[in-house]
């Protein structure tokens, strides 16, 4: 199997919960079956945050560069991160080495257009007749950064989808407070529910949880709502990556 090497930190429990979605995706037999990970925990990446909506923290860019290089110099073959705000930084990662960067968010738009496919297609076998408009309005559960820099827009665009954010970024923003300072906790819960709740009212049937605290929490999302966690499709990707036959 390839190594995979992940930039981690951001936060430090994603990056655990990532190590324990990668280990239950392989069948395994015994240890030599897994995905050999190399795993660079760093907590002290400069807050995405506050670079981005506070305009007042250090360049996150810079270090993700330099975590990526010592990645690779340990024998990573390709780097994934399970942080959706920090995909961002994504170019400076990849100008730093020359392994992929398995790219969480394009596989989780990918999979956002299938399932807003295949709710149109139950939809259409389920109206009796009546007529159902289903425009692939996709909600996104997220940090404002993300919302604020559109890491997820131009993507979207081109896959024929529309973003519905939540309409309260600061709640949103302080359930991931709470969650990096907290852990899992109900006050966290409550807030993306009813975030979830609000956006399903908006037409929002899937929804995708793109931030990897909020993964903390899947089962918050509302009744009714197909869910999607970017944290899954990143694990998928590194899963196919590991597992792929190396060409001769």
């Amino acid at each position: 199997m390839r190594r995979v090497g992940i930039l981690g930190g951001m936060g430090p429990e994603a990056t655990v919960l990532l190590m324990a979605r990668v280990l239950a995706a392989v069948p395994a037999r015994d240890d030599a079956d897994h995905v050999p990970l190399i795993v660079d925990q760093n907590p002290q990446v400069p807050s995405r945050i506050r670079h981005l909506i506070d305009g007042t923290g250090a360049d996150p860019g810079p270090v993700l560069a330099a975590m990526a290089r010592r990645l690779v110099g340990a024998g990573a073959e390709a780097l994934a991160m399970p942080c959706n705000t920090a995909h961002h930084y994504a170019g400076a990662i990849r100008a730093a080495v020359a392994v992929p960067l398995i790219d969480m968010v394009a596989l989780s738009v990918t999979e956002a257009a299938r399932q807003a496919t295949r709710l149109a297609s139950w939809r259409a076998a389920h109206a009796d007749g009546v007529s159902q408009r289903v425009t692939g309005r996709i909600g996104i559960l997220c940090s404002p950064a993300v919302r604020q820099v559109g890491l997820f827009d131009a993507a979207f665009a081109q896959a024929g989808l529309v973003a519905v954010y939540a309409a309260d970024g600061e709640a949103m923003l302080a359930a991931i407070r709470s969650l990096k300072s907290r852990g899992a906790n109900d006050d966290a819960r409550a807030m993306l529910r009813a975030a979830s709740a609000r956006m399903l009212a908006e037409g929002a049937g899937v929804q995708m949880i793109a931030c990897t605290e909020f993964s903390l929490i899947a089962d918050a999302l509302a009744p009714g709502v197909a869910g999607l966690d970017t944290l899954d499709q990143l694990v998928k990707g590194i899963v196919a990556f590991a597992t792929e036959p190396v060409k001769a």
